[in-house]
């Protein structure tokens, strides 16, 4: 595994948080989607506008230098709200995104498990995600417990139940 820490997300990383929008709605690496497009587009708007909201909670990974590489959160969302994985209401939606250097090193495994356990300890039963179809990383998301509920628009809606 590489050499990287984990720390609670603060005031400060809404720009990075920003970053990994980007990151998580270019994972394909053939195509990209240029960042003012990505964070105009109101679904991803909504995954990091206001960081952080009294119930958000979320993680970064820094390198050895301290500099962030990756970060996961959650927000509560209400149903009349654009979202890749609304669930339900009271049922927080996760977002997670690794620059591309550190992808398959530890690092998305190890900010998942973080905010599933921050989840837990919050009181939340259950936990949602959405990932495009291709998307390498849902078999991480299997392997953590998070199972299929939904696929609709070349998206699969994932959950895991907590606890």
């Amino acid at each position: 595994m590489a050499d990287f820490t984990i720390r609670p997300a603060g005031v400060g990383d809404g720009s990075f948080l920003a970053d990994m929008v980007v990151e998580a709605a270019n994972w394909h690496g053939t195509s990209t989607r240029p960042r003012p497009a990505v964070l105009s587009d109101p679904v991803y708007r909504n995954y990091i506008a206001g960081w952080p909201r009294p119930a958000d909670r979320g993680f970064v990974a820094d390198d050895p230098q301290q500099r962030p590489v990756g970060a996961a959160w959650y927000r509560l969302l209400a149903a009349d709200v654009p979202a890749h994985g609304f669930v339900a209401a009271g049922v927080p939606e996760l977002i997670i995104g690794v620059t591309p250097v550190w992808r398959a090193q530890g690092v998305g495994r190890a900010l998942l498990q973080a905010l599933t356990d921050a989840a837990h300890a919050a009181g939340f039963s259950r936990i949602a995600l959405s990932v495009e179809h291709g998307n390498h990383a849902e078999s991480l998301y299997r392997s953590e417990g998070f199972a299929v509920v939904a696929s609709r628009g070349g998206r699969d809606t994932m959950v895991r139940r907590l606890g």
